[in-house]
Parts: C-alpha cells; sequence; structure tokens
C-alpha cells in the first residue's frame, strides 16, 4: 500500500501511532517543522535526521514561484532536491494565498493572485494545484481550500465551506486521475533522477499550466555533469547520518553522499503514490464545522485536516472548533490540524484526538530571541543573561543546551551573529519533538492524563 495509518495505543482520546508512507514510517502525534521553501530556516538536513525529525512540511505557493514546480519534477521530487530522504506533506497553498488578501481574487474556477516576488500574475485552481504538488512529489498532499478570515459573518463561512467542498472533489478527481505522474520513478542513474535530457524531455500535456518555472536549470545541469573530486570518496560521514545510520554492525557507514542520493527512492515500490488529505473549513461555527467535516468525509481520503484556524481567533475558540469536527472524522485516519501551536498548546490538542500538527512558531520565535524550555519562556535577548553560565534548558538534552551557556547564546544574539538564529532554532525544534517523544510514551503507558496535568501554563516564563 502507498499510505496506511495504524493505531498502536490510545489513552483518552489521544491516540499513539505510526504512519506508513512511500518514504517511510512516522510516529504519531507528530509535530512536523515547517520548510517553506525546501529549508527549515538556518538548520542543514543533517541537523534535523539528528534531532529525529521524521517528517518536514513544504509550501507549495512558495516553491511553484521559486525555483518552480518543473525544476523540482525534473530532479527527481522534493526529496532529492532538498536532500532529505524522509517523508514530506506538502499544502496545497491555500492559505498562503488566503494570506495575500490584497492581491487575489476568488472565483468558482479558483484563484487569481500576484506573487508576492515581483507581482506577476499567477492562478490556482483545484486542478493545477494538485498537478504542482504531485509535481513536487510530497508522501502527503493537500486538497485545495479557501481559509476564511477572521472574522468571518456566517453567511461568509457556509459559502467558503460549500465552495472548499467542491474543491475537494475537483482536486480528488484530478489526483485519481494523474497520481501516476509522482517523479519518484523517473530514471535513477542520475543522483537527482532526470528523466530525459533537454533535447528528450516531451512536453506533458495533459498538465495545466503552472506559470513561471524559475531559472538556472542548465546551470544546475552542469554542476552534477562535473567530475567527481577524488577525496569525495574518503569524507568523514558521520555529521551526514542520522542516528539510527550510524552504526551498522557496529561500524560507520561510508557510503559517499552522492551515492546515498542515488540510491534515495529505490526502496520505493512500483505503484506507490502520494497520500491527498481532505480539509475540514467552516469558520468559527461549530454546526459548519460538523457538517463540513461529514460531507469532506463522504467525499473520502485517506487522512483529513482541520484548517482555517490560528488565524486570530481566540485559543478557547480555536478549541470549541477541533473539538466539533473530531468526532465526525474517522477514528481510523489520520486527523491533521493545520497551524498551530504553542508546546503547550500542542499537548492539548493531542488530548482531543490530533494526530499531525505543523507550524512556523518554533523557528520564527528562535529568531526573535524567543525560547522554549522546562522552565517557561526565555527570551535570551535580556540582560539579565549576560553573565549566565548555565545551559538555557537545564532539563534538555539537545546539543545547544549541552554545550552554550545562556550568556554565550545571549551575546550571539545581541551581536546579531547569525549563529544565535542557527543554535536558537536547533533548541527549540529539540523542545518541541522532545514534548512530542514524551507525549507520545505517555499514551502507550498510560499516564497521559498525567503527563497533561503537568504542562505549564504558557504565560509562565524563566525568572
Amino acid at each position: 500500500m502507498s499510505f496506511r495509518f495504524q493505531i498502536e495505543a490510545t489513552d483518552g482520546l489521544a491516540r499513539a501511532g505510526r504512519l506508513y508512507t512511500p518514504h517511510g514510517e512516522v510516529e504519531t502525534p507528530v509535530f512536523m517543522p515547517v520548510g517553506t521553501v525546501g529549508t527549515v530556516k538556518g538548520v542543514p538536513q543533517h541537523t534535523l535526521e539528528e534531532l529525529g525529525v521524521q517528517i518536514l512540511l513544504n509550501n507549495t505557493y512558495h516553491l511553484y514561484l521559486r525555483p518552480g514546480v518543473e525544476t523540482v519534477r525534473q530532479l527527481g521530487g522534493v526529496q532529492k532536491f532538498m536532500a532529505w530522504d524522509r517523508p514530506i506533506l506538502t499544502d496545497s497553498g491555500g492559505f498562503q494565498v488566503f494570506s495575500l488578501s490584497d492581491l487575489r481574487k476568488v472565483t468558482e474556477e479558483g484563484v487569481s493572485f500576484r506573487s508576492h516576488l515581483d507581482g506577476s500574475l499567477h492562478f490556482f485552481s483545484p486542478e493545477n494545484a494538485i498537478a504542482a504538488e504531485i509535481g513536487l512529489g510530497a508522501d502527503i498532499i493537500m486538497a485545495f481550500d479557501e481559509c476564511t478570515e477572521y472574522p468571518a459573518d456566517r453567511a461568509r463561512a457556509q459559502a467558503s465551506m460549500e465552495m472548499t467542498l467542491r474543491w475537494a472533489q475537483r482536486s480528488k478527481e484530478y489526483f485519481e486521475a494523474h497520481k501516476e505522474e509522482v517523479p519518484w520513478f523517473e530514471d535513477r542513474h542520475s543522483p537527482f533522477a532526470m528523466r530525459h535530457s533537454p533535447e528528450t524531455t516531451p512536453p506533458r500535456q495533459t498538465k495545466p499550466e503552472w506559470g513561471a518555472q524559475g531559472s538556472g536549470v542548465e546551470e544546475e545541469k552542469q554542476v552534477l555533469r562535473s567530475p567527481r573530486r577524488p577525496q569525495d570518496d574518503n569524507i568523514d560521514l558521520r555529521m551526514e547520518l542520522s542516528g539510527e545510520e550510524r552504526m551498522a554492525n557496529g561500524e560507520w557507514r561510508t557510503t559517499p553522499p552522492r551515492q546515498r542520493m542515488a540510491e534515495w527512492g529505490t526502496r520505493i515500490e512500483p505503484g506507490q503514490t502520494q497520500a491527498l488529505f481532505g480539509i475540514v473549513q467552516g469558520g468559527t461555527y461549530p454546526d459548519l464545522r460538523r457538517e463540513s467535516a461529514e460531507r469532506t468525509v463522504e467525499i473520502g481520503f485517506p487522512g483529513y485536516a482541520i484548517g482555517g484556524l490560528s488565524v486570530g481567533e481566540p485559543r478557547a475558540m480555536t478549541y470549541e472548533m477541533v473539538n466539533a469536527a473530531m468526532p465526525h472524522l474517522p477514528a481510523d485516519k489520520p486527523r491533521y490540524l493545520m497551524g498551530v501551536g504553542t508546546p503547550e498548546e500542542i499537548v492539548q490538542y493531542v488530548a482531543q484526538g490530533v494526530d499531525m500538527m505543523d507550524c512556523v512558531l518554533p523557528t520564527r520565535a528562535a529568531r526573535h530571541g524567543l525560547l522554549f524550555t522546562s522552565e517557561g519562556r526565555l527570551t535570551i535577548k535580556n540582560a539579565r543573561y549576560a553573565k549566565d553560565e548555565g545551559p538555557l534548558d537545564p532539563s534538555c538534552n539537545c546539543c545547544v543546551c549541552g554545550r552554550y551557556s545562556r550568556a554565550y547564546l545571549r551575546h550571539l544574539y545581541a551581536s546579531n551573529e547569525l549563529l544565535a538564529q542557527v543554535l536558537n532554532t536547533v533548541h527549540n525544534l529539540a523542545y518541541y519533538l522532545d514534548t512530542m517523544r514524551r507525549v507520545r510514551q505517555a499514551i502507550k503507558a498510560g499516564e497521559f492524563a498525567h503527563f497533561l496535568s503537568d504542562v505549564r501554563p504558557p504565560q509562565l516564563s524563566v525568572p
């Protein structure tokens, strides 16, 4: 099977399970770091592996604009493009188009919008949004939806919900007709799996136009054709490999990086395809959320997301909307809450039955000096840390807390050093990922209610 979800333990409404995707397994509940343009800002992929990141989120809107879907497709899909041999989820671009309130026009057919990069005009319909996601080649892709603003009156929320349902049906129909076009099975002799030379690449007549496709493909191909340096085969790979790859029969693996890249995807069985998730909308109206969930399930998807939240509504209202939709989603399918939240909030969402979450908060907050610790939130730029020799978080085992003092981290931030953003981001991601590990352990041990009672209120900060 291309995609499968298995529940291994429950504790109340919380579930611990496992997603099986073409590029590997994912333990749930899971937090997905956001790699908007094919990168988690400031953090290289080998570090993400060492942190234990199981799945990343990429953004279709941004990759569509730059470097372009066709470029990524010709280079073998997002995994090979960004040298990440683990699962990836792409959103459909609906939320990003929603955020361009002054640059978009929504009709039944789709959304016209202007690029935030250069003002060029583009169009997303359910069909070409799914075409873009197929071309990018992530394991899990999202139906094209409309995200309503907050506040939105009932008539606006209902009309948007109805259109999202029609778009979900169109998304599924296009996906079923074109899912075999995923780029995973193209020629693997090249590390980046380019199927044809430029002279022999046939036009893809069945694919909608994708607009601007970026540039520089020929230069990238020329780099790939350049001869290998003799020393490439002798690279110390310890920093290139994830923890589980580092030991094989007690010895370091010695596969050169480029050979590893050439091997990526070979374990994917022919015929495997992406998994298309539907999205529940309905604004801040519980009855619309219930209706949207029921009708989205009637269309039929292997997984379901709850979208259109964390757009300015009070957090209590977010919980209410999740509670309204959750009982109407299949218990045997994964449930994905999009765009949330703080460490304390994601634990609460797990308690409501959510399996998957993503948010830019840990990386964005890190770049502004806001760090999450077991003792509360810490603003590293504060002068009180100028001579603090202690670790950022005494209870954290990440490489940042194990090596650097608060004083040094404050110095880096005050000096506007790029390393400050890198180290802060690594720690925040480690904190989120460790939180989810402990959540999974608590569910499996039947101790999640106790774990939940110990979650610190978000307003607390380090003294």
